[in-house]
């Protein structure tokens, strides 16, 4: 046992197939790429979503979905809403404690005709009025 003597297993290898070497090897013609057409010529590739031709799914489906990174306050009506104008001091927790807020909410925006009066009791930067 030499490594000159080494060989492959028997079948585990195999002839390369040589393509476009005439007729007689069973590989000439076409060399495996069908018929005519596009496909045929050499570099041919097509576009990811291509369809042949007809209208591709993206374009054919509306456009849908959209969704704004700037953070819209939540608007308090205080005409609606006497307690949060009934509040000493407003501030983002205070508001909680008397009205239901969800969590996900950041900021704040009290409206309505005697919403500007309530500027000077608001102590948090995330509640604002219409004056403001």
């Amino acid at each position: 046992m030499a490594l000159e003597n080494l060989t492959p297993a028997e079948g585990s290898t195999h002839k390369t197939k040589r393509i476009g070497r005439g007729q007689g090897s069973g590989w000439g013609s076409t060399a495996g790429r069908g018929g005519k057409g596009q496909t045929q010529r050499s570099g041919s590739k097509r576009k990811r979503n291509f369809e042949g031709g007809q209208t591709p799914m993206a374009r054919r489906l509306p456009k849908i979905g959209f969704t704004s990174r700037v953070v819209k306050p939540y608007v308090i009506n205080v005409e609606h809403h006497a307690v949060v104008a009934g509040l000493d001091e407003i501030t983002m927790d205070s508001i909680r404690s008397v009205y239901r807020l969800a969590k996900s909410v950041k900021a704040v925006k009290l409206v309505g005709a005697s919403a500007k009066t309530l500027a000077s009791k608001i102590k948090d930067d995330n509640v604002t009025t219409t004056g403001n």
